[in-house]
């Protein structure tokens, strides 16, 4: 796709730091570095997001990133790792080519900042959601 960032990486129009690549797949240093360390692997194929993807190509992306994500633990020290794909720019997607952010982690105050709101079960609206989910 002419006017992705991504694609121009991949393509060596723009400069990147490459930590990983196959012919499937690139990894490199995110510029925003939200953690040190952060880094994006995207498919070297060009798709919107994760929701485009068939299995084969998402299995391939993925079987890439617990092998780059220990490489980048381990040459950042880091405690912990945040493995995160966001899908539409509802949900934080700016760049619209797929990729899955790896975000190694240091401290509980590091600039990265994940949470999720518990709230009481109910039951009945699960199973009815997890049965209108299964039939779509």
């Amino acid at each position: 796709m002419e006017d992705c960032i991504f694609c121009k990486i991949i393509a060596g129009e723009i400069p990147s730091s490459k930590v990983y690549e196959d012919e499937q797949v690139l990894a490199f240093l995110d510029i925003s570095q939200v953690t040190p360390g952060h880094t994006l692997v995207v498919p070297k194929e060009h798709f919107r997001n994760m929701l485009e993807m068939d299995g084969e190509a998402a299995g391939q992306l993925f079987a890439c990133i617990p092998t780059i994500a220990r490489k980048v633990m381990k040459a950042t020290d880091a405690k912990g790792m945040n493995i995160i794909n966001n899908n539409e720019e509802i949900a934080g997607q700016t760049v619209f080519h797929t990729h899955v952010h790896l975000a190694p982690r240091y401290t509980e105050d590091d600039d990265l900042n994940v949470t999720f709101v518990a709230h009481e079960p109910d039951f009945p609206a699960l199973a009815a959601l997890a049965e209108k989910i299964s039939n779509a």
